[in-house]
């Protein structure tokens, strides 16, 4: 699995959450709700600076973004991008699950 950050996508988390060099955000799988691959779990993140178990991970702008190990059935089979544009939705980072043939 991969994970890709775009420019916009990591000023939205800078600005928004305050992230700055060394921070990180975790992303998993919560219960409720729906993603494009899964029904009735959605995806969600939070800051976490001191990642453990790491299954995936990618830095930009010196900001770690990852998922746990316990995450991986969350995420197995699928590339994740993160974008975000405020023309489309100013309040929302969009999500994008490419399957990648990982089983």
């Amino acid at each position: 699995m991969k994970i890709e950050v775009t420019d916009s996508a990591s000023k939205w988390f800078q600005n928004e959450m305050g992230l700055a060099e060394g921070n990180g955000v975790r992303f998993y799988g919560k219960v409720y709700g729906k993603t494009p691959v899964h029904d009735g779990f959605s995806l969600a993140l939070t800051r976490d600076d001191h990642p453990e178990e790491v299954y995936t991970e990618t830095k930009k702008d010196g900001i770690t973004y990852f998922v746990d190990a316990g995450d991986e059935w969350f995420f197995k089979g699928y590339d994740l991008t993160v974008d975000f544009d405020s023309k489309k939705d100013p309040d929302n980072v969009v999500y994008t699950y490419t399957e990648n043939g990982e089983l």
